[in-house]
Order: C-alpha cells, then structure tokens, then sequence
C-alpha cells in the first residue's frame, strides 16, 4: 500500500513540476524572483501533495528566528523533503549543491532557473571560492541561501562533519546564519521511493551573527547546537 501511495505522490508530483517548469522555460526573460515564484508553487504544491497521499506532515519550531534580510540557512541534510520544505517555510531562497543535479531532466531544469551555487566537489579549493563568492552575490541580492555543509544526505539519526562554506558566506556579508534541525529521514530515508506516514519536526534556531567570531568556531557552533536538537527530536 504504502508503495502505491508513494507511487502516486510521485507521478502526481513529477505531472505539476513538468508544467510549471515549461512554463518557466517559456519566460525565462524574466527576473529569478518571477521564475522563483512560479516553479516553488511546486514546493507547495508537494507538501500538500504529501499529506493527502502519505499523511506526512511537518511542525516548525522557532519560526519567529527568521530574520528579515537575507541570510545563510545552514541546515543537516537527510533526504529530498528539506529542498521542497524549506520553499514553503523560509523566503526567497537558493542552494549550494552539486553540479550532476541540474542534469536531472525536468528537476534539474528547474533548478537551473533559480541562480543555484553548483560545484563540482572533486575541485574542493575552487569550489569553496565559488560558495563564497556566488554565494555572497546572492546574498546582496536579498536572496536567502541554503547550504548543507554535510556535503551529502546522511542516513536518519547520523550526522555528518559540517564545511565551513556557509560560515564564510556570512563572515563576508555580514548577514546573519539561521541554524536549521529536522528528521525528514525518519519519513523520507535518503535513496528510499517508499515514503511512511508521519509528521516531521524543523526546529529554527536563533540567528547567529559572524561578528567577532571565525568560520571554524562558527561552524562547530552550529553543528554542536544541530547534534543537541537531533538528541531532542530524533
């Protein structure tokens, strides 16, 4: 039952984002806001999706944490729900991730039109000079930028050493970094088509400023305050 379920999530999903992506295609003249808000319908549309198909929900914690101006989301990554998630939770926003994903057609092709940061992780040295650099371009333009510093999905419970890639985003800007939990894997396993039903729980810390600090004593900061939620809300 639950692969029928997750059978029909899926074509029902890949059915909106293959007309809002042509769509985006069809106005690519416009500004990134535009086509921004026109392909995260999809992002919304997903978690409505979700729960009508799966009954999978999600509960925020600390949304009052998010601050005005654009900032660096720095978050654990566990599965594919976090990149649809956060459309509907935080404003105007791209990600840091790798460059095989805009290769994907129709996903990837949407995201290509949103100003994604893509690396190519072979290259670490360049591709850290390219977060920073993009990544603070973004940031200027009133653009919240996502960065997973594990690298990659880690499986439900575990967590990964974290890069300080996001870190140096808003030691150059100046913006602040937003400290991000959730437990999508319990529900969405990383590399799983079979979704289970269930809510997940994000938890938004409060905003921390670079000032005064460097990117390594940033980084353990937020991973220490990411372990201590993932011990509370596993």
């Amino acid at each position: 039952m639950l692969f029928l379920r997750s059978l029909l999530y899926f074509l029902g999903s890949t059915l909106v984002l293959s007309f809002l992506v042509a769509l985006a295609l069809s106005l690519f003249f416009l500004p990134v806001k535009y086509r921004y808000g026109i392909l995260s319908r999809w992002s919304i549309f997903c978690m409505w999706w979700l729960k009508i198909t799966l009954n999978i929900k999600f509960n925020v914690i600390g949304k009052e944490n998010i601050p005005n101006e654009a900032s660096v989301i720095v978050s654990n990554h566990q599965s594919t729900w976090e990149t649809l998630g956060f459309q509907t939770i935080f404003p105007h926003q791209t990600w840091v991730l790798k460059q095989e994903l805009q290769w994907i057609p129709i996903f990837g092709w949407g995201l290509s039109l949103l100003k994604p940061i893509t690396i190519d992780r072979g290259e670490k040295l360049k591709a850290i000079k390219k977060v920073i650099k993009q990544g603070s371009a973004r940031i200027k333009e009133g653009i919240y930028v996502v960065v997973f510093p594990e690298g990659t999905r880690q499986p439900y419970t575990q967590l990964g050493e974290y890069q300080s890639g996001g870190m140096a985003i808003a030691k150059k800007t100046g913006c602040s970094i937003i400290p991000v939990y959730h437990n999508a894997g319990k529900l969405w396993p990383k590399g799983s088509f079979i979704k289970q039903p269930g809510t997940i729980t994000v938890v938004i810390g409060v905003a921390i400023k670079p000032t005064g600090k460097n990117a390594s004593t940033l980084t353990k900061e937020v991973r220490e305050w990411t372990l201590s939620m993932q011990q509370k809300y596993q």
